[in-house]
């Protein structure tokens, strides 16, 4: 799959079919679009694109929102590489780009600069200023320019209406598995392991410390969570904690992983956290040694889940 930055640095060497949207979680809805775009793109021999936009248009018009993704941008380009795609294009968003009218967008971006000829979208998708145009206002320009367009109705998608916002709220009440099938994969996380206080070590718990440099990504609740990473090309298994560390008074909300049967240096490493389900919620405990307990017994619960799986 080719990347590419901002709509102008595009240069189509033949048509293409085209999907458009945000695609935060890239969940269960925006994989049927996308199959169906590379479906079409094959039959008819053209190239399936889709165009995105960072930062989420969110972001910009509503300023005071505290919008958070269930994707980092590198998350949702990962995500995107598995599906066949030939070409994502990833364009800037800014309110200047917002006032573009729907007029001005079908013209100059999906027919000049894009080359479409076929337009795969879903139900409710809305563009131009103000959102001011719909799905059915897109058709009658696909007949003024040449381009078909495909309408994708909420219960081709899912009979239950899949949503990003379902699957944040799902995340943030800690209803992993919701969100999991929504998603259809593994609510992740991606941070850097840095250097901690070294409590977890001193209880038998070494723990990986997970710096997420992205303040908008979206984390589950505060609790213990059973997770896995792939490590060295091996899957490990572990436990994960999110939250404040009330029984050592901690100040900042920290993410952190023991890992199971693991005995390696992890720090400065970038690593991939698949979360797989909510143990326990965070309690401050009246010691390290009544947390260590409580921390066996997670363990064990962890190990019996593992079997099930």
């Amino acid at each position: 799959m080719k990347v590419i930055y901002g709509i102008e640095n595009y240069r189509p060497l033949k048509s293409c079919a085209l999907t458009i949207g945000t695609f935060d979680g890239v969940h269960v809805g925006h994989q049927k679009i996308i199959k169906r775009l590379v479906m079409v793109s094959k039959n008819k021999d053209i190239n399936p694109v889709v165009l995105t936009f960072f930062p989420h248009p969110r972001m910009i018009l509503q300023s005071d929102t505290s919008i958070k993704l269930i994707d980092t941008l590198e998350e949702k380009i990962d995500l995107l590489k598995k599906l066949d795609i030939e070409t994502l294009i990833i364009h800037p968003f800014s309110k200047s780009f917002s006032r573009m009218t729907a007029n001005d967008f079908v013209r100059d971006i999906i027919v000049k600069s894009l080359s479409v000829k076929y337009l795969i979208i879903g139900y409710d998708h809305r563009f131009g200023r103000n959102r001011e145009a719909t799905v059915d206002n897109l058709i009658n320009c696909g007949l003024t320019y040449g381009f078909e367009v495909e309408k994708i109705e909420a219960k081709e998608i899912e009979s239950v209406n899949v949503s990003s916002t379902k699957i944040r709220t799902a995340i943030s009440n800690g209803d992993i598995h919701k969100a999991n099938k929504y998603l259809n994969r593994y609510f992740r996380i991606s941070g850097k392991v840095v250097s901690g206080n070294g409590i977890g070590r001193k209880i038998d718990f070494p723990t990986a410390n997970i710096f997420i440099p992205e303040d908008f990504k979206l984390l589950p609740k505060d609790g213990v969570y059973l997770v896995k990473s792939s490590i060295k090309n091996h899957y490990f298994f572990g436990m994960m904690n999110i939250g404040f560390r009330p029984t050592v008074n901690g100040k900042t909300r920290t993410t952190e992983v023991h890992y199971l049967n693991l005995n390696e240096n992890l720090y400065d490493k970038k690593i991939k956290i698949e979360v797989l389900d909510l143990i326990r919620n965070e309690k401050k405990f009246n010691s390290l040694k009544d947390l260590e307990k409580q921390l066996v017994s997670d363990k064990k619960l962890c190990e019996d889940l593992i079997k099930k799986l």
